[in-house]
């Protein structure tokens, strides 16, 4: 039998896979939101920041497939985990919980299967385009795609803004156990396990605060759509910004209204 087979055939290798792609999932999080927040810099730095991750196909490809392997094998253990868990205790506590649990450690399998709903839901949304695919024809005036516009209009609706922060919510009900869980599993929370919770609570707060700031952001008008025009130069159509006229969507170097 391999090391891999071994691995996911043992109690214990199947929780330290699940704490270590739990925690490469965390990171990226933190990095997906720092790119997100740079909406509130305007359209030119977020546009230029998607138009240099397109730029390099074989390192976004990688990094998207890398991802999707980390969903599958920290969705496939972590239920596998909690079947093993629930069959270890056929009966339920007499009162309805277990002693000393917290709400996010009795809710990390229904929150995380729910986060995945909604990662689901994001990326027809703003990576593939397949309910909105509108979304994937704005152009701004350099004619990059407009994720500045893309994110504001997917933003301004109520319902969708509503899903979204109800989201980063369990997701940050999700991380502020799994990530104290990690470093459990990983044998690191004995020592200091103090300083872990604190961490991962604090770290769960201001993941809340930074991606929910945005839809917040766009429903108070505080992050607003920029207009643009075209305009005809030396035959060529190009876009520039004006002060009234509504976004365009080029396509095929033509400008469209």
């Amino acid at each position: 039998m391999s090391i891999v087979a071994k691995i996911f055939m043992s109690s214990v290798g199947r929780k330290i896979l699940v704490a270590v792609t739990g925690l490469g999932l965390f990171l990226f999080v933190i990095v997906h939101m720092l790119g997100n927040l740079q909406i509130f810099l305007g359209p030119d730095p977020i546009n230029h920041y998607a138009e240099f991750l397109k730029s390099k196909p074989g390192l976004l490809w990688s990094a998207r497939i890398g991802l999707l392997l980390l969903v599958l094998v920290h969705i496939t253990l972590g239920i596998l985990l909690a079947l093993e868990n629930r069959r270890a205790r056929p009966v339920r506590y007499t009162v309805g919980k277990p002693p000393a649990s917290s709400l996010a450690s009795r809710t990390i399998l229904i929150s995380g299967l729910m986060i995945f709903s909604f990662v689901v839901y994001h990326l027809l949304q703003f990576t593939i385009g397949a309910t909105n695919p509108e979304y994937m024809e704005l152009r701004d005036a350099q004619g990059r795609h407009d994720v500045y516009s893309m994110m504001v209009q997917g933003f301004s609706h109520p319902l969708v803004a509503f899903f979204y922060v109800l989201s980063m919510a369990l997701l940050c009900l999700h991380l502020s156990h799994g990530v104290s869980s990690t470093f459990q599993s990983l044998g690191i929370r004995k020592r200091t396990w103090t300083v872990v919770d604190r961490f991962a609570k604090a770290a769960a707060v201001l993941i809340f605060i930074g991606n929910t700031s945005i839809p917040i952001a766009v429903l108070t008008g505080v992050v607003r759509e920029v207009p643009y025009r075209a305009v005809a130069v030396s035959s060529e159509q190009t876009v520039q910004k004006t002060s009234s006229s509504p976004p365009v969507r080029v396509a095929n170097d033509r400008a469209q209204p």
